[in-house]
């Protein structure tokens, strides 16, 4: 998988079967991510397993977007093939900026979902709001996490009937992945002190495709867990 290249150029990631077998299984998919999804995420790009393998994996439906999701597209795709039914797709997934443009355009492109995911960058609370406001029913699951972590390690839910927070939070560490705020010893720091995030589980990659310097910077030994590896993000 490939790094956006949002702080230079996009870096091959070493994603193993296994990690991304972790992240198909997870707990954390509801029933309209697998029942169905959106492709349009290119398959070098980390979100194709979600919206790939998700859904395959539980028997679900996978329909592919005919280019670029805008709000009419979007509102196309998800929309029941005959009244009275169910729509075959349950959720999307949209990046921060695609969710914010398309939160401003036109947030009633979403009321045929059940489930909206993004991340990637920060996610505007006001967005969150706009859509949850044309849609009382979408339930929007924030992701966070780097490629390197296979997707996302945390998320944090806004669900049906929930007040949109002003900020909104990153949420509680998937299946088998823990995440620690350190200082430089790499020791915890207290509640309300500034620390960089860091990740470990079973979603860690092997490291970056021919850069053996860049990995043995960024995936450090865990001094918690004997002989495990932590992914450092560089987040505070």
């Amino acid at each position: 998988m490939y790094t956006s290249g949002s702080t230079g150029v996009p870096k091959g990631v070493e994603v193993t079967h296994g990690s991304v077998a972790g992240l198909v299984a997870d707990s954390c998919w509801g029933g309209a991510v697998r029942r169905g999804i959106v492709w349009h995420a290119p398959h070098a790009f980390d979100a194709s397993v979600l919206e790939i393998w998700v859904p395959l994996a539980a028997g679900g439906r996978v329909v592919v977007a005919p280019g670029v999701v805008t709000a009419s597209v979007l509102a196309g795709l998800t929309q029941p093939d005959r009244p009275g039914e169910v729509a075959g797709v349950g959720a999307v997934h949209l990046t921060a900026g695609a969710f914010g443009v398309l939160a401003e355009e036109d947030p009633g492109a979403l009321a045929g979902l059940d489930e909206v995911l993004t991340g990637g960058d920060v996610v505007p609370a006001g967005a969150v709001a706009a859509v949850r406001g044309a849609n009382e029913h979408v339930v929007v699951r924030h992701l966070y996490g780097p490629t390197e972590a296979t997707l996302c390690a945390t998320t944090f839910t806004v669900g049906r009937g929930e007040q949109v927070p002003g900020v909104l939070p990153i949420g509680r560490p998937r299946d088998n992945t823990r995440v620690f705020v350190l200082d430089e010893f790499l020791q915890p720091v207290p509640p309300g002190v500034a620390g960089e995030v860091y990740i470990a589980g079973s979603g860690l990659a092997r490291g970056y495709l021919g850069r053996p310097d860049l990995t043995a910077e960024r995936f450090v030994a865990c001094p918690f867990t004997g002989g495990e590896r932590m992914y450092r993000t560089g987040d505070l």
